[in-house]
């Protein structure tokens, strides 16, 4: 008997037709198996010359197939006696326990005879596709894996440690890939088809989510999951693991804390966000700050901190709200600080003119290959919002709003490295002036792989050496003399 997780029998349910176990020295049922996974189990077993000429990843590869198959027959009898209305208050031990009973009992129903390990890989798999992601679920759970790409239903690959790699775990087909991604969507009431292929979601645990479904995904649905991470890095993890050296820290600290306006520049995956955490943590406690990002991933400590998270429009094209909505509405809240997860498009005048109106120590992050390119970049998103302004207006605009570029990169061997901190000191006629303070210098490639390098200072003393005295912080003039040659 099953508990009250389990539908109630009816006489047209599967339950109520299912013949008894039949003993095994009984001769084979007069009626012929339905379904293929039974007429597999009941097959003469194949001539051991047969079975010696098969290799192990044959035999590996036929199992999974053979377990992929029974999970589908189990599911569909989940999904026949399962009281899914009751699962909301279902523990994880009694649904667990039932979806035990119900795979047993439909197993001994099917003749299939399975291992302990078997039983217990098909009873997780099986828990994770009621009330997870389905083969997704052991990869969100796994610490070391930061990034899940999904290109079709067949290939998934991994980022562990800066590095791709593929995975063993798949979906059984299209179909089954795109019940998940339907899973996910629906649960933050946003809808992904044919009239509307692509969708950008944010998962219950934080993590990043974007699909693109066929017909624009030629060869099976794409899916990007950038996993959220629950602890936040602080400076000290990131100095212990080599993104930047003490000395960068203490200067970065002084910048904070002294409300120079910073901004995070780096590829994708080069650890923008990660960085702008642990600078964040620089901020006084006393100061009220105001978050905005399309996806709320910042993870500050302060006491005072309101976020604020975008929203596309809904399926009907309406009810979307911008960054730069956010933003305009942030300047009408009081903030000490304004800190946005990333600068892409229109709100970026905002966001300058915020910098440049009494919110000093505003922090942002753009996508961007060096702190040069990083002012090119802005250039650019203030012309693409449609503002005609002369391009000398436009530089003086960031030249008085941007005081500091924090250059983030991940490196050919996976690590990530803060190779540059660029300050912006003003104009030179029409050119903005910048000097570099620290750089990371590559030396060489080990045989590993590994890259061999340094950070280093470039002998030019900081231009905002009196702001960092006249707010307490008189920084050593040793941390920005570079180090001699080898």
């Amino acid at each position: 008997m099953f508990s009250r997780y389990k539908k109630q029998a009816t006489p047209e349910g599967p339950a109520a037709n299912a013949p008894a176990a039949a003993p095994a020295a009984q001769a084979a049922p007069a009626v012929a198996p339905k379904t293929k996974l039974q007429r597999a189990a009941m097959a003469p077993q194949k001539s051991a010359k047969v079975a010696a000429a098969a290799t192990p990843e044959d035999k590996e590869k036929k199992r999974k197939e053979r377990l992929s198959e029974i999970k589908v027959e189990l599911h569909k009898a989940l999904l026949d006696n399962l009281n899914l209305a009751a699962l909301e208050t279902a523990t994880e031990s009694d649904l667990k326990a039932e979806i035990v009973a119900i795979s047993s009992e439909t197993l001994e129903q099917m003749g299939v005879v399975l291992n302990k390990e078997e039983r217990v890989t098909l009873h997780q798999d099986l828990y994770d596709e009621v009330t997870g992601l389905g083969p997704l679920e052991p990869l969100l759970k796994d610490d070391d894996v930061n990034d899940i790409l999904v290109n079709g239903p067949k290939q998934i690959f991994v980022e562990r440690a800066g590095k791709l790699s593929l995975s063993d775990i798949t979906f059984k087909d299209e179909k089954h890939l795109l019940r998940i991604i339907d899973k996910i969507v629906s649960a933050v009431g946003r809808r992904v088809d044919e009239s509307n292929p692509y969708v950008d979601a944010r998962l219950s645990d934080g993590s990043r989510f974007n699909a693109m479904v066929p017909p624009i995904a030629v060869d099976g649905s794409l899916v990007s999951i950038r996993k959220f991470k629950k602890e936040k890095l602080a400076i000290d993890d990131l100095v212990k693991f080599g993104a930047f050296t003490e000395e960068m820290a203490a200067y970065l600290q002084a910048a904070v804390a002294c409300r120079l306006n910073v901004i995070v520049s780096g590829g994708t995956g080069s650890g923008k966000t990660t960085t702008l955490n642990a600078l964040s943590s620089f901020i006084d406690n006393s100061e009220r700050i105001l978050t905005i990002e399309d996806t709320a991933e910042l993870q500050l400590q302060q006491t005072h901190v309101g976020r604020m998270e975008s929203r596309p429009a809904n399926v009907e094209g309406k009810g979307a709200v911008t960054q730069r909505d956010c933003l305009r509405n942030a300047l009408r809240m009081r903030p000490d600080r304004i800190i946005v997860g990333e600068t892409r498009g229109e709100e970026v005048i905002d966001m300058l003119q915020a910098m440049n109106t009494g919110h000093d120590g505003s922090m942002t992050t753009i996508h961007a290959n060096s702190a040069r390119d990083g002012v090119s970049r802005l250039e650019n998103m203030i012309a693409m919002a449609g503002i005609e302004m002369p391009l000398k207006a436009v530089r003086s605009q960031i030249s008085s709003a941007v005081n500091l570029i924090v250059q983030a990169s991940r490196l050919q061997d996976g690590s990530r490295r803060m190779v540059s901190i660029t300050e912006i000191t003003g104009m030179e006629g029409e050119v903005i002036s910048m000097q570099e303070i620290f750089r990371y210098e590559r030396l060489g490639l080990a045989s590993d792989g590994k890259i061999i390098g340094r950070f280093n200072a470039t002998g030019v003393r900081s231009a905002y050496s009196d702001r960092f005295k006249a707010w307490g912080y008189d920084l050593p003039a040793s941390i920005f003399e570079p180090i001699a040659a080898q």
